[in-house]
């Protein structure tokens, strides 16, 4: 980061004042505690708090409504991950292929990773699991365009694989069918679960409910960019990548009620976060609806106007997710919870244990930063 910022905590104390680099968001990670498998049953994570004036604080997902009021809103992605891998072959050569959609740019046509041991060229014809036949028609910066022969959503459905995250290191399953969904996922497009949603079963919901807590939905198609580390040193040099999302006028009018009665407004996920604060810069910093395309880049420094308080996973060292998370709890009681998970044994990245996590004050941020 070019120039400083003064960050203070809920106290007034100044924590920080000074430039910052990727590294300031390592952290090294025993490999045994990246959880390779969701809990028996979904919501039996673990909870850290923290944030804030808020030392680390252990609880379980299970007891996540003594955190909340009825007067708060808590806000979902409704997004859901597409059966987005598919294997396969050049047409031509035999030469092996995994294809990863990226998204959908219409009913036939994606855009993708593709690993070969060497790039296909436009014209090359690809057959895919089951004999799916495709053709690729270009690039698009680092990803490639596909044409299918057929619409693509059937054919992933019916031939593709989930696409887990690169971390896990096994192939994908019966159980990660349910599992790398969450219950509340009605709009394919994601290829990569918001895996804070993934803690939520249908009882928990319905024990918000009774409470008299109030929900929202968005909607953000996470892309395979979200695994990405910042691999420069200056944060502003990032090229963040590029993710469509959609915030209705519904949400709009569920935060503004929020605010009147008093409540906080809870993101679940980053994603959620990335939405709702994309939605409100785009109309200098008042929540109105939006649906497009966000490279929004949160980093410290930045200023949240909508979101009061989130829940997320642990996430990858040096990622702009942790960096997110930093920009709103502070870095250095960032770097203590984390210190304390890995202490007492959290489990870490989508399968893992959830933090819920609170803001500190930001008594002036960084000019420069990502709009």
């Amino acid at each position: 980061m070019s120039g400083t910022f003064i960050h203070r905590d809920s106290g007034g104390n100044l924590l920080d004042l000074r430039p910052m680099n990727v590294s300031d968001f390592s952290f090294e990670l025993p490999p045994e505690l990246i959880a390779q498998r969701p809990t028996d049953v979904r919501g039996d994570s673990r909870l850290l708090e923290f944030g804030g004036a808020i030392a680390p604080t252990d609880h379980q997902f299970r007891g996540l409504p003594s955190l909340l009021r009825p007067e708060d809103l808590i806000v979902f992605n409704d997004t859901q991950v597409l059966r987005a891998r598919l294997h396969g072959v050049k047409a031509d050569s035999g030469g092996k292929i995994e294809l990863l959609v990226e998204r959908l740019l219409d009913e036939r046509t994606v855009l993708c990773q593709i690993r070969a041991s060497k790039s296909p060229k436009a014209g090359t014809g690809l057959l895919l699991e089951q004999q799916v036949a495709a053709e690729v028609t270009g690039r698009d910066g680092n990803f490639f365009v596909v044409r299918f022969e057929q619409d693509v959503l059937p054919q992933l459905e019916t031939h593709g694989h989930l696409p887990l995250p690169p971390y896990i290191e096994r192939p994908d399953d019966v159980q990660d069918e349910q599992r790398y969904q969450t219950v509340f996922g009605e709009k394919p497009g994601a290829v990569a679960a918001p895996t804070a949603g993934l803690h939520f079963d249908d009882a928990m919901l319905e024990r918000i409910d009774a409470m008299g807590v109030h929900t929202a939905r968005v909607t953000l198609h996470v892309g395979a960019g979200t695994y990405q580390p910042v691999r420069v040193d200056k944060l502003e040099d990032h090229e963040m990548h590029s993710e469509w999302l959609q915030v209705d006028q519904a949400v709009c009018g569920a935060v503004a009620a929020c605010r009147a009665r008093g409540g906080r407004v809870i993101a679940v996920g980053t994603t959620v976060v990335r939405s709702l604060e994309t939605a409100a810069r785009a109309h200098g910093g008042e929540l109105q609806p939006y649906a497009g395309e966000s490279r929004l880049f949160l980093f410290p420094g930045e200023k949240f106007h909508v979101v009061d308080a989130m829940i997320t996973n642990f996430h990858l060292s040096q990622s702009t997710l942790l960096m997110l998370v930093s920009a709103f709890a502070g870095l250095e009681e960032t770097r203590t919870a984390y210190a304390h998970a890995i202490a007492q044994r959290y489990r870490f990245f989508s399968y893992g244990d959830a933090c819920f996590v609170h803001p500190v004050e930001l008594l002036a941020f960084n000019p420069q930063a990502s709009t």
